[in-house]
């Protein structure tokens, strides 16, 4: 079913749910900016009202922050995020916010990961598709597949 004003990507990935969620909190500077950009930091508290702050990075020294807070917490299975609000409920200004959810489900031998993000309109939810959604999650999404596969490997 289909959620209004939803955009997402899903991946299979070779790799068991408990390491790509390792992948996923633990390696995020690694895989979660599309290259050529990178991420220099990612500041995780994994308890609802904790931090879910990201620094990217362009490949000329330009800096984005993005200070967001935890909504809920499956360890391992599935993680709600949002920079509509901070740490202490604080509501963030911006025509971007958005709900991120991401969810590890067990596929076969691996594991399907879904990242999703929910606009509270179709104007924000459009601008999101014309900067390029598709390809740039795409791509952090693969990017997490090749970490979750040398964690998978050298487990």
């Amino acid at each position: 079913m289909s959620t209004p004003h939803e955009l997402s990507v899903s991946r299979f990935i070779a790799a068991k749910p408990e390491t790509v969620w390792k992948a996923f909190v633990e390696h995020a500077t690694e895989w979660f900016t599309p290259r050529p950009w990178t991420t220099p930091s990612v500041d995780y508290d994994l308890r609802p009202g904790g931090r879910a702050d990201v620094v990217m990075q362009s490949p000329e020294g330009e800096r984005h922050a993005y200070r967001g807070v935890v909504l809920e917490v499956e360890p391992g299975r599935r993680l709600v995020t949002t920079g509509a609000l901070t740490e202490g409920w604080i509501p963030q200004p911006g025509d971007m916010n958005f709900v991120r959810l991401d969810t590890f489900e067990p596929e076969g031998d691996g594991t399907r990961y879904t990242a999703r993000a929910r606009h509270w309109d179709e104007k924000a939810v459009s601008a999101h598709r014309d900067m390029g959604f598709e390809q740039g999650w795409g791509q952090a999404a693969d990017q997490l597949a090749e970490v979750a596969l040398r964690l998978e490997q050298t487990s």
